[in-house]
């Protein structure tokens, strides 16, 4: 525990101005990132006296090791700045909400030729239009079925879609009038275009309009005695009807507005959206967040807005946002809006009429969230403490690793050794962290070599770390070669050290990691081994395992763990033996590495096609100069195929006729 008198600025030093400001730990993670519009009022607060300050801020100030601060023009540029940092920083003592599940949307890609109406969930897309996000992805199927009698926009896949222009024959809904059929030409591109806009106007509330123009359609083809067109624009219309009753009108007004509410105790909260357009409530979403630092609700939901609208501009931002409780800084958090959206935008709290009514219902809504959310939150919880409880009595350390790291080694007969590492924090898996390895060529396999390397490797890394904070110094003979890259203030790969090291494997791979670590100087990270065969724990030095119940919640963490780290390390070892097979004969060709391979392979598409290549088509390819290109036509000349081409080490056949992945791309030979 740090003592915050320790990195307290100087009288004077912080400037009375707006800005944002970060605070690190000893590792230099920014832990906590914040605005204000006087930093030296804001800073200066949070080192008083530890007792006047709330238990959460006490924890954060206690962490941190270091705060720095940088200067802005206004306030809105801190609201940017602070979202910004929030975003790529991911601080532990910051709000973060999430979703409290995965809410599909509709979506029109109009970024494709033939626009196609999907259901979508997961990150927006550029050049998509969505409407939603709805409760239900049967919501979304009924509603478009609907419509698509009217707007026949293509709803198939690029497979099916490419399927039907090949063999020219439309697929199903083509034939019974829900599609317009472009894979075969009954529309132009436009054309369908065309309809595509119209249905983003119709989803967009722009119903009025649409209908009254086919009631008039539908008059003048009665009049005309057109009676088959009319009766089938009265359908149309009929189906228009049904979809928009699907969506009951709360604001007789037809308003644009997203109502905010929150619901929240001592530790947690949730809020609820519901994003009404037109009068309608056309979708709802709603977050969790755990209250990490000490926040009241006008601060939960200034932090709802930066994320809810963070990504979003244009008329995804309505002209009205309707909260609980105006943020200190609204007329900032207005303007702020008002830029995203490209005009003004009203955030305020409703008083009275039909939005004081509905913003209740979202309130209760919110109170339903968090009190479903306590129930799944409490169980969970529970069961990772006691795992990490059991794992700590277990090895016999200190307090529960909070971190743990996991290393296991992946090859096929020995070629392609790769390792992987994955990461563990509080029980829970944290993508970002994982890390995949190349191991250095050894004569045969050796698991228990390569397993020093990488251990070696990472470890190094965070030593080099240190060595660049000053937080630590190489003794004599002592080896951190490497470039340590100068400190951009963002998070390093190996900066923060593990509670626990949990290898896949037993004595060999444990006494491995252990004198990888020993080599270094670090004493203070533990080490254990879980051998899949009887699944038990093996420690440094012993010569009997640690034998945890079937039953036991920290077995069963270190399965998962061990598990995810298998599944990891196999992944990347397949890529990589997918993309050598892919080259086959270049495989033979001195001094053409994975890089140059894959760029040959992707200009021509295939290795039979490249050896039909002359000198100077290969002398096109980037990097290949005339030399190389020589070396390539005589290699390939040499390996003239009587039959499918055969990898020697593995056994597996090539197909020369294997076309170039779309992505392909070098491997690098260091931490990946």
């Amino acid at each position: 525990m740090a003592d915050p008198s320790s990195y307290r600025p100087e009288p004077g030093q912080i400037p009375d101005s707006p800005g944002v400001y970060k605070f690190r730990d000893e590792h230099r993670r920014v832990i906590y990132v914040g605005k204000a519009k006087s930093l030296r009022q804001r800073l200066a607060s949070y080192f008083q006296d530890l007792a006047g300050l709330h238990p959460r801020t006490a924890t954060m100030v206690t962490t941190a090791a270091s705060v720095e601060w940088t200067v802005v023009s206004t306030e809105v540029e801190a609201l940017q700045l602070e979202y910004s940092w929030i975003k790529e920083f991911d601080p532990r003592f910051n709000v973060k909400y999430r979703d409290d599940k995965s809410y599909p949307s509709l979506a029109v890609t109009l970024n494709e030729e033939y626009p196609r109406v999907q259901v979508m969930r997961g990150p927006k897309k550029k050049g998509v239009r969505y409407f939603g996000p709805y409760g239900h992805a049967w919501a979304i199927r009924e509603t478009v079925d609907l419509m698509l009698r009217v707007f026949p926009v293509r709803t198939c896949s690029a497979g099916v879609f490419k399927r039907s222009a090949q063999i020219g024959r439309p697929c199903l809904l083509g034939y019974i009038g829900k599609c317009s059929a472009p894979c075969v030409g009954r529309v132009t591109p436009e054309e369908h275009r065309e309809l595509a806009e119209d249905f983003c106007d119709f989803m967009a509330g722009r119903t009025g309009t649409y209908l009254s123009r086919l009631e008039k359609e539908m008059h003048a083809a009665a009049e005309e005695m057109e009676y088959e067109k009319a009766a089938r624009l009265r359908d149309d219309i009929g189906a228009l009807r049904r979809a928009m009753e699907k969506n009951a009108v709360v604001l007789a007004d037809a308003t644009d507005a997203d109502l905010i509410a929150v619901a929240e105790d001592e530790l947690e909260a949730a809020v609820q959206i519901f994003h009404v357009r037109g009068g309608r409530v056309r979708g709802q979403r709603g977050w969790v967040t755990d209250k990490v630092e000490a926040v009241d609700t006008a601060g939960l939901v200034e932090h709802a807005l930066q994320q809810l609208y963070g990504e979003e501009k244009g008329e995804a931002v309505p002209k009205e946002v309707l909260v609980p409780a105006l943020p200190e800084d609204a007329p900032v958090l207005s303007q702020w809006l008002a830029d995203r959206r490209g005009s003004q935008v009203s955030l305020r709290i409703p008083q009275r009429g039909d939005k004081k009514d509905l913003m209740e219902t979202v309130h209760r809504n919110a109170l339903q969230s968090l009190a479903l959310h306590k129930t799944k939150r409490a169980s969970d919880l529970t069961t990772r403490s006691r795992a990490l409880e059991e794992i700590a009595e277990a090895l016999d350390l200190d307090s529960a690793p909070l971190r743990i790291e996991c290393f296991d080694i992946s090859h096929l007969q020995g070629d392609d050794v790769v390792a992987s590492m994955v990461v563990f924090e509080d029980g829970l898996a944290r993508k970002s962290e994982y890390r995949r390895f190349q191991i250095k060529s050894f004569e045969g396999q050796d698991d228990v070599r390569s397993m020093h390397e990488v251990v070696s490797r990472r470890f190094r890394r965070y030593l080099q770390e240190k060595l660049k904070t000053g937080e630590w110094s190489p003794e004599e003979g002592e080896d951190v070669a490497g470039a340590v890259p100068e400190d951009d203030g963002r998070p390093k790969r190996f900066a923060y050290p593990p509670q626990l090291v949990v290898v896949d494997g037993g004595q060999p791979q444990v006494a491995a990691a252990k004198r990888a670590l020993e080599e270094l100087g670090i004493d203070d990270v533990a080490v254990c081994g879980l051998a899949k065969r009887l699944e038990e724990v093996w420690l440094p030095g012993e010569d009997d395992p640690v034998v945890l119940p079937r039953t036991s919640e920290g077995l069963y963490l270190l399965q998962r763990v061990r598990d995810e780290a298998h599944r990891f390390a196999i992944q990347y070892q397949r890529n990589k033996r997918g993309k050598r097979l892919k080259s086959g004969p270049l495989d033979e060709v001195p001094g053409l590495g994975e890089s140059r391979k894959q760029a040959l392979v992707k200009h021509f598409g295939s290795v039979k096609k490249l050896r039909q290549a002359t000198i100077d088509q290969i002398c096109e390819v980037p990097g290949i100069g005339r030399k190389t290109a020589e070396t390539v036509v005589a290699a390939l000349a040499r390996a003239v195929p009587a039959g499918p081409a055969v990898n020697t080490a593995t056994g597996e056949i090539i197909e020369d006729e294997t076309p170039a992945p779309a992505g392909a791309s070098s491997e690098r030979g260091t931490e990946q």
